[in-house]
C-alpha cells in the first residue's frame, strides 16, 4: 500500500462543499487502487483572518513543507479585501514551494454543451500553462498623496530570463507528450520592455525543441480565437496576468468554470505542489449546496497524475466523464438540479 500525506484547506465560500466530495472520490479510488491517503485539515482562510488578522499562523508555510501535496478549495468572502485574501494564503504557498506553473487543462467533455457553436466533444483540447510566481503579480510598487488629487499608485512588472524559461521549457516539454504545437501569449507591441523580452525568451527555448510548431499572438487576438478557434491550440504558456485571464476564458469556452481544475507545480518536487479549481469561492452561491464539484474532483485527479499515481487518475476522469455522458446528476450550472453531494456520490460510485 501507497501512502501519502495530504494537507487540506478548505478555505471559503463553496471550497466548503466541493472539497468534502473531491475526498469522497479520492478514498473511493484510494480503495481500488490500495492508496492510503493521510489527510490534515488546515482551518485557514478568511475566517480565520477575522479572527486572527492572519489568513494562515506565521508558522504556516512550515506546517505544509512536509506533506506530499496539498488540496484546496478556495480562497475569498466578502467583507475581506480580495488583496489580502490572496496574498495572505494563496500567493505565499505557490512561492515559497516554487510553484512556478500553472497547468490548467481545457477540454470540452461529452455530455456537456459549449456556448460556441459546431463544437462536439472532444473538439477542443488544450492546456494553459501560466507563470505563477512574477510577472504582473508582483510586490514591486506602491502608493503616494493618498486621498489628494495628487494621489498616485506604481506597479511594476518582474520578469526574470529564469522565471520565463523555466515556465517555456515546462510547455514544451507538456507539447512534446501531446501534439507538439505550443503557442505564446504576449502583448510586445503595447508592453514595451517586459513583452519584448517574454518574446525573446520564448525564441530562444523553441530553439531547443526543433520537433514543435511555435506561435505567438498579442493577448486581445489570442482571446477572440480562444472563442473563434479553440481547435487550433495545444499548449498555450502565457504571464501570470494573461494565463489568469485565459484559462477562465478557455472554462468558458468548454461550458463551465464549475468543471475547471488547475494545479500549482512545483516540477522539481523540492516542496509540495497545490491542486486546487479554478473558480475560486463563489460567495453569491456558498451554503446553497449546488456548487458543481468537478472541478475540485478533477483537481484530485492532476493530483493523482502529479504523485505518480497516473492510472488512478484516469479513473477518475473517466468516472466523471461517464456521469456527464450519461446525463446522470449535475449541478445547476450544467442545467440540471443536483446538490454537490449528490454528483460527488455518483462519481464515487462510479469509480
Amino acid at each position: 500500500m501507497k501512502k501519502f500525506r495530504i494537507a487540506v484547506i478548505e478555505g471559503d465560500g463553496i471550497g466548503r462543499e466541493v472539497v468534502p466530495e473531491g475526498l469522497r472520490v479520492l478514498e473511493a479510488v484510494g480503495r481500488k487502487f490500495d492508496l492510503d491517503f493521510s489527510w490534515t485539515h488546515f482551518d485557514w482562510g478568511c475566517e480565520t483572518y477575522t479572527r486572527t488578522g492572519r489568513m494562515m499562523p506565521a508558522d504556516g508555510l512550515d506546517q505544509l513543507r512536509a506533506f506530499d501535496s496539498i488540496y484546496l478549495g478556495a480562497v475569498g468572502y466578502p467583507g475581506v479585501p480580495d488583496h489580502i485574501s490572496l496574498w495572505g494564503l494563496l500567493i505565499p504557498i505557490r512561492r515559497a514551494f516554487q510553484q512556478y506553473v500553472n497547468l490548467r487543462p481545457v477540454r470540452l467533455l461529452e455530455g456537456i454543451e459549449s456556448p460556441l457553436k459546431n463544437h462536439r466533444a472532444g473538439g477542443i483540447d488544450f492546456c494553459i500553462v501560466r507563470e505563477n510566481n512574477e510577472g504582473e503579480y508582483s510586490e514591486v510598487g506602491g502608493r503616494m498623496y493618498r486621498d489628494t488629487d495628487a494621489e498616485l499608485a506604481i506597479q511594476e512588472n518582474i520578469f526574470t530570463r529564469r522565471g520565463c524559461d523555466r515556465v517555456m521549457r515546462y510547455a514544451f516539454e507538456l507539447a512534446q507528450m501531446r501534439h507538439r504545437h505550443v503557442t505564446s501569449a504576449t502583448k510586445s507591441n503595447g508592453i514595451v520592455f517586459t513583452m519584448p523580452f517574454w518574446d525573446e525568451r520564448f525564441a530562444a527555448m523553441r530553439q531547443q525543441f526543433p520537433d514543435c510548431k511555435t506561435d505567438q499572438y498579442h493577448i486581445d487576438i489570442l482571446a477572440a480565437h480562444f472563442v473563434s478557434h479553440p481547435e487550433w491550440f495545444d499548449v498555450v504558456v502565457g504571464s501570470n496576468l494573461f494565463g489568469d485571464i485565459l484559462s477562465d476564458l478557455g472554462a468558458a469556452v468548454v461550458g463551465s468554470i464549475g468543471i475547471a481544475p488547475s494545479a500549482n507545480l512545483n516540477p522539481e518536487r523540492e516542496f509540495p505542489s497545490m491542486f486546487e479549481p479554478v473558480h475560486g469561492s463563489a460567495p453569491d452561491i456558498a451554503g446553497k449546496g449546488i456548487a458543481n464539484p468537478i472541478a475540485q474532483i478533477w483537481s484530485g485527479a492532476m493530483m493523482l497524475d502529479h504523485l505518480h499515481e497516473p492510472e488512478a487518475a484516469r479513473v477518475v476522469e473517466q468516472a466523471f466523464s461517464s456521469i456527464l455522458e450519461t446525463k446522470g446528476p449535475r449541478t445547476p450550472d450544467l442545467g440540471g438540479k443536483a446538490s454537490t453531494r449528490e454528483v460527488g456520490e455518483a462519481i464515487a460510485a462510479a469509480i
